[in-house]
């Protein structure tokens, strides 16, 4: 690993520090085979994500970003910085193809693996702490959406809400039958008495 230091500055791994703020990054070169890994990596979990969320990290601490990843593994959100170029390539042949034309700049790419909201959620949460961090866009179901459109992913349930609402939606019509069967005995001991009541009324 090299380091500069220049004017209080740190370049280490491609990256400009000062402090533990992120200024900007260089270029680093990358081999067609780390390249060709990225794209088919990215590619895999574009393929099979619910929703994706794109933001500007320029300028956060490389701690808060540490601590960004750490949250997304908790919350089955896949978190990367790729160059736009290998970007634009992962996304290719997927619903979030529509990405290609808002990959510019410092990203990172925010995929929601188990819930469509849990992106959205996590990197909203995080633009509310962190200044520096600015939400670019957001796609679901091969729609792009502007960063003003973030509380329509961040408001979803999650999966666990989900399931429940489904559940209750199912056991509802069963809940109904039960219901049903449990008034049958009543309602056939009210038409026998009805009957009963006519026959001594015609005697």
């Amino acid at each position: 690993m090299s380091r500069k230091f220049a004017v209080g500055r740190l370049a280490i791994g491609g990256s400009i520090w000062s402090g533990n703020r992120l200024l900007r990054r260089l270029p680093m070169a990358i081999g067609l085979e780390d390249k060709k890994a990225i794209v088919a990596e990215v590619n895999e979990v574009a393929s099979g994500a619910l929703s994706v969320v794109l933001a500007d990290y320029h300028g956060v601490d490389a701690n808060d970003l540490t601590g960004l990843r750490k949250s997304a593994r908790e919350g089955g959100v896949y978190l990367r910085v790729v160059r736009n170029t290998l970007a634009k390539r992962a996304v290719e042949g997927t619903e979030f193809e529509c990405l290609k034309d808002v990959l510019v700049g410092p990203t990172v790419l925010a995929f929601s693996l188990e819930d469509p909201g849990a992106a959205a959620r996590l990197l909203k949460d995080f633009a509310k702490e962190k200044k520096a961090f600015e939400i670019k866009a957001l796609a679901v179901g091969g729609e792009l959406l502007g960063a003003d459109q973030i509380d329509r992913l961040a408001k979803l349930p999650t999966r666990h809400q989900a399931l429940g609402m489904l559940a209750a939606v199912t056991l509802a019509p069963i809940t109904k039958l039960a219901r049903t069967f449990n008034d049958v005995p009543s309602k056939v001991t009210r038409v026998v008495a009805a009957v009963r009541d006519q026959k001594k009324d015609a005697a």
